[in-house]
């Protein structure tokens, strides 16, 4: 028997996210990305669907390989113009009360101490609603305008992801112990002093010394996503992430993932179960079978060919611009994201050039899937029954028509099959997510950072630094 299916909201701070050149269709919106009312609608619209959330991507750069330039990109909106998602997460917590709010940071662009107070503050104003999804970031072009000259290696951009997330645990769940703040007027105390810890955190890319800046919010760290499937990054998810995003092209690519992950996450001490994997689809549908074709067929009309190998030469690093239409994609070494060219590459199906353009042209490198409410729920009960994905992170075709689709034709027939929730569980995002309380659980790594006088003290043994005796004067 199918297990409740999950939803997420994909979308980005930009125009035509993961569908290129359909920002050019009639009914489309997403060209009101600078509006804050658009993303306020947008949130009342999936929480009467009941989405677990909205995950809000990200990029810092832009998409120069295919063809050499920036050309396309700007030409058709590739996430180009692209703004800022945390500043969106304050007025989608004002509209919503249950939605969860998905931030994506990389941990290449942002020092960890300045970030940590952000996203705390996030959390804070949304009563415990936020998640970061944590990536390491892919475009060369972000890194050469921060003045750094390029990526690191990919390997080595998740050697920086496990320090920045350990500082984080420090100044989130170490730094503040609980009680500290006890807002004492009587005795005019707003905050214990020695219930408050530097974190003392010497590392091979951080030195941290101090104090986190903000008391501790409703989940102390948000809920943690994290979409990496190479081989590093696998590694990385099953130690840290709770919820698990995937991009898989097919259902037996899905089911590989999935397996992997859940095995990974056991052997780190973690719960399989505990760990939510939701995988991209795109859902074109209407009140017929007949109806959602035709609807399809419209959208592909609009979608841009040179938008979609200029988001699959980013994401790849290949420029698939100098390749004949008919050429077929092989696997080359690049210091992008290495699961879009192992799944294109070495998959159970060779790709030429003009059918990864057809297969980008809506929906990115996820499937899409077209039919009736009654079709579309089948096929999603049938990849939860094959596959063991916890739910679906959905892209649009056009927005906000195709997650108002899903709203008003897929969750009441989810529902009626009794595979899709009917109500919100209360409590922050976390607790919605995993029926736990709202922190952390002890078997995730952050708990053994939440005593930092004993990490600080086992750090200091581990270097050979000598106590440090210091005088308080009272």
């Amino acid at each position: 028997m199918t297990k409740p299916i999950r939803f997420n909201a994909f979308d980005m701070n930009c125009v035509g996210h993961q569908s290129p050149g359909l920002w050019a269709h009639p009914r489309d919106k997403s060209w009101k990305y600078k509006d804050l009312d658009y993303w306020q609608d947008l949130a009342r619209t999936l929480e009467r669907g009941i989405f677990d959330g909205i995950f809000i991507a990200d990029v810092i750069g832009y998409y120069d390989v295919y063809k050499g330039s920036n050309y396309h990109a700007i030409h058709q909106a590739a996430q180009l113009p692209v703004n800022d998602p945390l500043q969106l997460a304050a007025p989608i917590a004002l509209a919503t009360e249950h939605l969860g709010i998905g931030i994506t940071a990389s941990t290449s662009f942002e020092h960890p101490y300045t970030f940590a107070r952000r996203i705390a503050t996030a959390d804070h104003h949304s009563k415990g609603r936020i998640g970061w999804n944590i990536v390491t970031s892919y475009l060369e072009s972000g890194a050469k305008n921060i003045g750094e000259g390029g990526l690191r290696r990919h390997d080595n951009r998740y050697d920086v992801a496990a320090e920045y997330v350990e500082v984080l645990y420090k100044l989130l769940e170490g730094s503040w112990e609980e009680g500290a703040v006890v807002r004492d007027r009587e005795n005019r105390v707003f905050t214990h002093p020695e219930k408050v810890h530097e974190i003392a955190h010497k590392g091979k890319y951080f030195d941290v010394p101090g104090y986190g800046l903000t008391e501790p919010s409703p989940q102390r760290t948000p809920v943690l996503y994290q979409a990496g499937a190479s081989g590093p990054g696998k590694a990385f998810a099953a130690e840290h992430a709770e919820c698990v995003f995937v991009a898989a092209p097919t259902k037996s690519v899905l089911k590989a993932y999935v397996s992997e992950i859940r095995e990974r996450a056991a052997a780190a001490g973690r719960d399989p179960k505990k760990v939510l994997i939701y995988t991209l689809l795109t859902i074109i549908t209407d009140e017929t079978d007949e109806k959602a074709e035709a609807k399809f067929k419209e959208y592909q009309s609009y979608v841009s060919r040179d938008g979609s190998l200029v988001f699959m030469s980013g994401w790849s690093g290949i420029d698939f611009g100098q390749y004949a239409p008919t050429d077929l994609v092989k696997k080359v070494e690049t210091n992008a994201i290495q699961s879009v060219v192992e799944h294109l590459a070495g998959g159970d199906k060779a790709w030429t050039i003009d059918e990864l353009a057809q297969f980008g042209g809506i929906g990115g490198l996820g499937p899409v899937i077209v039919g009736s409410p009654s079709r579309i729920a089948y096929i999603l009960q049938e990849w939860v029954d094959d596959t063991d994905v916890d739910g679906f992170n959905l892209a649009y075709a056009v927005t906000p028509d195709s997650f108002e689709d899903v709203v008003d034709f897929i969750v009441p027939e989810l529902q009626r099959r009794g595979v899709y929730p009917t109500a919100y569980k209360p409590g922050t995002l976390r607790e919605k997510l995993f029926g736990d309380g709202p922190y952390l659980p002890q078997n995730h790594p952050a708990d053994g950072y939440r005593d930092i006088e004993a990490v600080k003290r086992r750090e200091a043994a581990a270097r050979g630094d000598a106590p440090v005796l210091k005088t308080v004067k009272g």
